[in-house]
């Protein structure tokens, strides 16, 4: 079934109309093996959103994509030449057969550095439209260094396009250019092992994962995460980056189970990512990826909110250790919105309403190019008899109705 369905549409709309008169709500609900409750309800709009395996369930009975039901995030007006368009340019690989990009002058080992520095910089701070206007021309920079490097400088070449290839897949991914991202972090995967640091391309690895998890490939993501996790595992002597990078791979294992809805899995590997934060004792940013005590109480919050269970995501944001708010901007920012959509499923809105503004005050890109802020704020209409200032501020500024 091809998608007719309108950009701003809430997903009860959306539901409605691809369920069309194909299916009545129980004939839906059954072919999606999900309760008919649900359905009815998305379609009231007294729900907004559900567990992301239950969405994946009906838009797979719908004969559409996840994008498609839950609607994809609004993208600026951009020239043909500029932002995500570009990107996608910049990260498809044809070197090999038409060589690096004419016309560019190639990064030396230095630049090389600078650049996927602040590739990482801009894709923290949660600004995806400045993330995908800057890349292009790093990449394409990075392409030809590597291309004409001679044999010392090509392995740290290798290394400052791979990281840099792995941003802006990880840039894409949140644009919702989901084969762009993929191809972007498989040519990192593939630069990453030309270099002498097995961590380094485990945790690209990972940052797969998380792709086909958002794809809702969840067995796939968990493979890919455990054999990555298998080739790194550290002994008792192991530096704090090693640690790091294996402890966000069993994190990232934990967050595809609980929305595969294997509870007992997800505990599991929380149980064993928390232990090697202790081991750590202190956050820390390794290979771009951030691990450590905040980290953990940030993803249990988010892992058992996907597994619904909103009291427990409650007391694990608790957790948070006061240098939490040195996580990176998006990652604080997601945070706040975890809380918010906990508390408000608990009925707490006059608590989820300060959360979700401060994180979309933070990063107002960030929170425009991402369901979940959208999300609270519906069901935030929802259930808020008194609409404040605030929560018709948050409504217009992210578009919702």
């Amino acid at each position: 079934m091809g998608s007719f369905t309108e950009p701003d549409q809430p997903i009860g709309d959306r539901l409605r109309q691809l369920r069309g008169k194909l299916y009545t709500q129980q004939e839906l609900a059954d072919k999606a093996q999900v309760s008919v409750d649900l359905v009815r309800k998305l379609e009231q709009g007294t729900r907004t959103t559900a567990r992301v395996e239950n969405l994946h369930k009906l838009a797979l009975a719908l004969d559409t994509t996840l994008a498609d039901l839950i609607g994809p995030a609004r993208i600026p007006d951009q020239a043909p030449n500029e932002g995500a368009v570009e990107l996608r340019h910049a990260v498809t690989d044809l070197d090999d057969l038409i060589g690096p990009p004419a016309d560019t002058d190639p990064l030396d080992v230095d630049d090389a550095q600078r650049a996927e520095v602040y590739a990482w910089g801009i894709y923290w701070s949660g600004d995806h439209d400045a993330a995908a206007a800057a890349l292009p021309s790093l990449i394409y920079g990075l392409r030809a260094g590597y291309a004409t490097a001679n044999l010392p400088d090509r392995a740290p070449l290798a290394y400052a396009l791979s990281r840099t290839l792995w941003a802006a897949g990880s840039t894409l991914m949140h644009l919702r250019h989901n084969d762009a991202a993929s191809a972007a972090t498989r040519w990192a995967v593939r630069l990453a092992a030309e270099g002498n640091d097995p961590w380094m391309h485990a945790t690209v690895k990972g940052s797969l994962a998380w792709q086909l998890m958002v794809s809702g490939r969840y067995n796939e993501s968990m493979t890919l995460t455990e054999r990555a996790a298998v080739g790194i595992e550290p002994d008792g002597s192991a530096p704090a980056p090693h640690l790091s990078a294996y402890g966000s791979l069993l994190m990232q294992s934990g967050n595809a189970a609980a929305r595969a809805g294997n509870g007992g899995a997800a505990r599991d590997y929380l149980d064993a990512a928390a232990e090697v934060a202790r081991r750590l004792g202190e956050d820390r940013n390794d290979y771009s990826t951030t691990f450590g005590p905040s980290l953990i109480a940030m993803q249990s919050a988010d892992v058992h909110i996907a597994l619904g269970d909103y009291d427990r995501a409650v007391d694990a944001a608790a957790t948070m250790p006061r240098q939490g708010a040195a996580l990176p901007t998006m990652a604080h920012c997601r945070h706040l919105a975890d809380r918010a959509l906990a508390h408000v499923r608990l009925g707490q809105p006059e608590t989820a309403l300060p959360l979700m503004a401060t994180a979309v005050q933070s990063s107002p890109n960030w929170a425009k190019h991402q369901q979940l802020p959208k999300v609270v704020v519906r069901e935030l209409l929802h259930t808020t008899k008194q609409r404040s200032s605030v929560l018709r501020n948050l409504a217009s500024t992210l578009g919702v109705s």
